[in-house]
């Protein structure tokens, strides 16, 4: 491979490389604005200048090409003092924000700032002054006085988005972005452009002003808005979620992810409607009880149906561990009459990242053995028999079965026995004659596999009583055994839910049965050895980026 020496250190390159982008893949920074590895070149902001021997003038590393023997200076003093007068130009007209701005703490200027300014500036006059809280379309900010024009967030709507709707207007110390004439900026990928904007000129409406970067803390796991599975980072303060970012993985979502993912997947998680408990129908009214009471209920209330009467609804919107345990718990009372919902929306889907199927898990459920009609009743065939008076008792799990049509809530209304899990209220737990609470995607550990047969792991990032339980097991104090962040994680509201595959286990023990999972990676383990797809895996392995499962079936990319 043809090699470049970067600050006396000699690196290997692609052919076709830049000299950014060949220093980056050698673990070398070369500070950069408007550089972003998934857009086009533009050379706006040249604080990614270097000198190169043999070339009269410096040059901006983001476009020009790495070259065999190529000598390259990334901290010589010309090269400091070009940076550090680039530096000082930008900040010419940045308005003394970081007090107030969303990007404090994460903001590129800042770092670049302290890393290479000078620390004073030779400008005297009245800095221009440009519009303030602009609203560029329904999700965006746009503060003006703090753009750098560094034209990503232009690209990024032209070239990812493939919506061409921002531009540049006016000239000199004017300029400033818009909107294109009668456009509003809309399209479904909007807020990636406030984590790729280097400054806080582009802020998230939803999450401005909420909190501050370091007051929160950050757990990888996954989007559940479709079966896409982008990567995503869950910001918690005082146990309540407040945003969702985009983590890169090249395999899944690159560095995006959807506006509906990113607003609207985590809002259930602290919402008014949470299940706080287990909760018994009695004299019609459901009434809450402890743990145990609850579970002696359901135990007792299955034990008086025959196996043909009983019918389990699995979720594609929850974990392979918990339908995984549904299986395991239904197969061990004789039920076959195990199935899930599909949640397809035809025609929403485009070429970018989002999918039709509305759930991040619906190969993992059928890997999980909840398999659509396969050893029993479809959904559509337990409906029927609840109407004809076949099946008396249906088990749902994580799903709102009431809610898709009229007429599915009136058949539910019919049977005799009726147990859920739901970690929010809706039209089934309405109706449910025993409702336990069950964890959300945030709340637990666990596994999804995305449409490709990707399985990737979710971590627990909001605290629940349950945690609170297992810290107390330990007998050493939270500061000793987590430090500080994780204190003020454990701080503000939890529920006292449970997920799935451990009530699931529970109820288990008060039928007599021998499963004793204690954590999720023991349902895992159980599943590897049950299912060849998944077979020689385990949570170490899958890590952060996940792992193609080899699945004998055709999966449509």
């Amino acid at each position: 491979m043809p090699m470049l020496t970067v600050d006396g250190k000699q690196i290997e390159f692609k052919q076709g490389q830049t000299v950014i982008e060949a220093a980056r893949a050698a673990g070398i920074d070369i500070p950069h604005f408007c550089w972003h590895p998934s857009l086009s070149v533009s050379g706006n902001c040249r604080v990614c200048l270097v000198e190169i021997e043999k070339m009269p003038k410096l040059a901006i590393s983001c476009s020009t090409y790495a070259m065999d023997g190529m000598v390259v200076y990334t901290k010589s003093e010309k090269t400091l003092q070009a940076r550090s007068a680039v530096m000082e130009f930008i900040l010419i007209n940045h308005p003394l924000d970081c007090p107030i701005c969303d990007e404090a703490g994460e903001c590129k200027l800042q770092e670049y700032a302290y890393a290479h300014g000078s620390g004073e500036s030779h400008f005297e006059e009245i800095k221009v002054r440009k519009e303030k809280r602009v609203q560029l379309g329904p999700n965006i900010k746009f503060d003006g006085d703090r753009c750098i024009m560094c034209s990503r967030c232009i690209r990024f709507s032209d070239e990812i988005a493939k919506q061409n709707q921002l531009t540049f207007i006016k000239r000199g110390d004017k300029v400033t972005i818009t909107t294109f004439p009668g456009e509003s900026f809309d399209n479904p990928y909007t807020l990636n452009t406030t984590d790729i904007c280097p400054v806080g000129a582009l802020t998230n409406q939803d999450f401005r002003f909420k909190s501050r970067v370091w007051e929160m803390s950050k757990t990888n796991s996954v989007c559940v808005g479709c079966s896409r599975g982008c990567n995503t980072e869950v910001w918690v303060r005082n146990n309540q979620i407040l945003r969702l970012t985009p983590r890169q993985n090249n395999d899944v979502n690159s560095y995006w992810m959807c506006d509906n993912g990113r607003l609207n997947t985590f809002k259930n998680v602290n919402a008014e409607n949470r299940i706080n408990g287990t909760f018994i129908r009695k004299e019609g009214e459901l009434e809450k009880v402890s743990w145990e009471e609850a579970l002696k209920v359901a135990a007792k209330s299955l034990k008086d149906y025959k196996s043909g009467e009983i019918a389990f609804i699995g979720s594609a919107f929850t974990t392979c561990e918990d339908n995984f345990a549904l299986v395991k718990f239904a197969k061990s009372l004789g039920v076959v009459n195990i199935d899930f919902v599909n949640h397809t929306v035809q025609g929403d889907q485009d070429d970018i990242l989002i999918r039709e199927d509305k759930t991040p898990n619906t190969l993992g459920a059928e890997l999980s053995g909840v398999r659509s009609g396969s050893n029993g009743l479809s959904v559509e065939g337990m409906m029927k028999a609840i109407k004809e008076g076949k099946i008396k008792a249906l088990y749902v799990m994580e799903d709102d079965v009431a809610s898709l049509n009229e007429e599915y809530e009136k058949i539910l209304s019919k049977l005799e026995l009726l147990i859920v899990h739901s970690a929010n209220e809706n039209k089934t737990t309405t109706l449910a004659d025993i409702v336990f609470p069950a964890s959300t995607y945030a709340e637990k550990n666990g596994t999804f596999v995305n449409f490709q047969g990707r399985v990737q792991r979710i971590r627990p990032a909001v605290a629940t009583e349950e945690m609170d339980r297992a810290l107390d097991g330990m007998k050493m104090s939270r500061w000793d055994k987590f430090g500080t962040k994780f204190d003020r994680w454990m701080q503000g509201l939890k529920y006292d839910s449970k997920p799935s595959w451990k009530i699931f286990t529970m109820l288990s023990t008060y039928l007599g049965g021998k499963t004793k999972y204690e954590m999720a990676e023991d349902v895992f383990i159980d599943l590897t050895h049950s299912v060849d797809s998944f077979k020689g895996l385990d949570y170490d392995t899958i890590g952060e980026q996940g792992v193609l499962l080899k699945i004998k079936q055709t999966v449509t990319v």
